[in-house]
């Protein structure tokens, strides 16, 4: 095909109260991945780069819920977005006991990782080489 980077991505979103796993709410390659990416950032969701996790979830289909076999994968996405958002607030951890919002660690369970006032939407985007 072409020569240059063809985006993809993947939204998810999770609300304990409702879903039992992470649900796909959107995703897409090319001109579609960058709208879904430029949704997240106007909105600010965060966005974290990984060519295979965003393969594997553009492979399901929009509302259905991730497969036990990527739980592993979104729960240590879900850890380093938390990770990089307590540094940027300033904090060493994202387990210490002054944690804002009392979020949970991902340590646990992707139920317990993935939780973040009942809700949580994370963006997963790549970029690759044809």
């Amino acid at each position: 095909m072409s020569k240059y980077k063809k985006n993809k991505a993947a939204a998810l979103k999770y609300n304990m109260e409702e879903d039992t796993a992470p649900v796909v709410i959107a995703s897409g390659y090319g001109p579609m991945a960058e709208k879904i990416i430029d949704i997240a950032e106007q909105k600010g969701i965060p966005v974290f780069k990984d060519d295979s996790a965003a393969s594997l979830l553009c492979m399901l289909d929009v509302g259905t819920n991730i497969p036990v076999e990527l739980y592993e994968v979104v729960a240590a996405i879900y850890g380093k977005l938390m990770e990089a958002s307590a540094k940027s607030r300033g904090n060493a951890s994202p387990e210490k006991k002054g944690t804002p919002a009392g979020r949970k660690t991902p340590r646990s369970s992707l139920r317990d990782g993935l939780v973040s006032a009942g809700k949580k939407e994370t963006m997963i985007d790549s970029t690759e080489n044809e």
